[in-house]
């Protein structure tokens, strides 16, 4: 009886059910305490972390503010505190950090025999060195410096007037913006220079505390240190190349502004913007080389006013068989042709446009009509009017690429060009300019291949009006202000 008692209670499933049932328990208990700890705890540091960095970041924002005081000459110091809870702060104002913070401006004239070459790499950090010793070419720069803390790969600092927030993805935000200020018109671009060097690392409490003689260094206009310094701005181009640990987020506020745009040169760290300058405009003397500067491509008709007065050179007068007036940009060619073909007193007009690019091809136009020449010999003149209304111009291709929107070198008008039809001279104008300047400023040449050039310049005059393109610049002001940072 008493072994069987003792069998039953030794098989029995209750009891196996209560230690099973008290394992799983613990077995979940475990589990469930170890995913805390694996996922929940750095989590909680996760969130420690942005809380410290958003911390941070509303700091450098006074910070700012603050140096802003001190850089328009309000207050001669002021200190800022940052509560730490880990991480560094550090001042980057020596010549070692001023290598890879830095703004460089440069000015360049398109028809340059060296242009071409430099146009190819223009976007790439240093671009310019192999050129400054040209008289077509200015130079200048100033470091900024910074000061940033950093935490694990969290990057948060002041730099060039502005406070920049980078990611461990190594993309960066714009938190506070810079002293970079365009209208489409004029750039004005102090430049904040951080002096200093030194860091702090801990939990506790730093002070930041710039100060300055505000004393700010004009770097441009200068005439002084560099005859071309001048405004209005004469060269054809400006670019600006900003060095910065953050120049991602400067591109990206450049191409926030209306008027500007810029790249980035991702291998050293490099945002350029690069601004087009309007060409004198105007009634002046005829020279064999003259500058048209991009023109508004949203306008349909931006060319207000293009007419040569010519004026005969010697005693042959007026009579070439093919002068040319022509400009070349990348793959674009245009070029107005005028000749004595069916009388003494006349000139006839042509056009041709190319474009080798994929998609191109030639487009030959030839004038239906003539401009008159009045005099005899050396005195004989006549105005080449290019926005004519009354003159028609016969195309003389099979088929057309630049106008509708057929290919990708075609603009507006959608016009699907015949063999033999005509449009107004003014029209050719305005269509071809727009194509021939959407990359930038171009400079057309006057010449005869091979034979003499029949034109007085001095005597002969070009007036030339248009819409420039949004976003060109005529004035430029550049300073420099010195800020000394220490940590207290």
């Amino acid at each position: 009886m008493g072994d069987h008692i003792m069998k039953k209670f030794v098989g029995s499933e209750n009891a196996v059910s209560a230690v099973v049932g008290m394992i799983m328990i613990l077995a979940l208990t475990i589990a469930s305490v170890s995913i805390i700890f694996l996922y929940g705890v750095p989590t909680i540091y996760e969130m420690q972390d942005m809380a410290n960095a958003q911390k941070v970041e509303q700091a450098f924002t006074v910070f700012d503010s603050r140096t802003s005081k001190v850089a328009l000459g309000e207050s001669p110091s002021q200190t800022t505190s940052f509560s730490m809870m880990d991480g560094n702060i550090r001042v980057n104002g020596d010549n070692t950090s001023y290598e890879e913070s830095k703004i460089v401006v440069i000015s360049v004239e398109i028809d340059a025999p060296w242009y071409n070459s430099f146009e190819q790499n223009r976007h790439r950090w240093k671009a310019w060195e192999s050129y400054i010793s040209n008289p077509d070419m200015n130079q200048f720069n100033a470091s900024m410096g910074s000061i940033v803390y950093s935490n694990k790969d969290r990057i948060i600092g002041y730099e060039g007037g502005g406070v920049w927030s980078k990611y461990p993805n190594g993309k960066s935000v714009m938190i506070s913006p810079p002293e970079f200020h365009y209208n489409g018109e004029t750039l004005t671009l102090p430049i904040m220079k951080i002096e200093g060097d030194s860091v702090y690392s801990g939990k506790s409490d730093v002070g930041v505390t710039i100060s300055s003689d505000n004393m700010p260094v004009i770097l441009y206009p200068n005439p002084s240190s560099d005859s071309r310094r001048t405004n209005p701005l004469t060269s054809d181009k400006v670019i600006i190349y900003i060095k910065s640990e953050f120049y991602n987020a400067w591109a990206d506020y450049a191409n926030s502004l209306a008027y500007a745009t810029a790249t980035t040169d991702d291998a050293n760290k490099t945002a350029i913007v690069e601004l087009e300058v309007i060409p004198a405009m105007g009634k002046d003397s005829l020279k064999q080389a003259f500058k048209v500067g991009a023109v508004n491509q949203f306008n349909s008709a931006p060319i207000y006013n293009f007419s040569l007065d010519l004026e005969a050179r010697a005693s042959q007068g007026l009579n070439p068989s093919n002068y040319q007036i022509t400009t070349t940009s990348g793959t674009k060619t245009l070029t107005y042709t005028l000749a004595k073909k069916g009388g003494a007193n006349q000139l006839e007009i042509g056009l041709v446009y190319v474009d080798t690019a994929p998609g191109g091809g030639v487009e030959t136009w030839s004038g239906n009509g003539v401009f008159d020449v009045s005099g005899s010999k050396e005195d004989q003149s006549t105005t080449v009017d290019m926005l004519s209304t009354t003159l028609t111009m016969n195309y003389e291709e099979n088929s057309d690429f630049s106008w509708g929107n057929n290919t990708s070198v075609s603009i507006n008008p959608d016009i699907a060009l015949t063999k033999d039809q005509d449009l107004p001279l003014y029209n050719l104008t305005q269509h071809y300019l727009k194509l021939i300047t959407m990359n930038g400023a171009v400079v057309f040449n006057l010449q005869q291949p091979g034979k003499s050039d029949p034109v007085d310049y001095d005597e002969s005059t070009l007036t030339l009006y248009y819409d420039g393109m949004p976003g060109s610049i005529t004035y430029l002001h550049v300073s420099r202000n010195d800020l000394t940072a220490t940590l207290n």
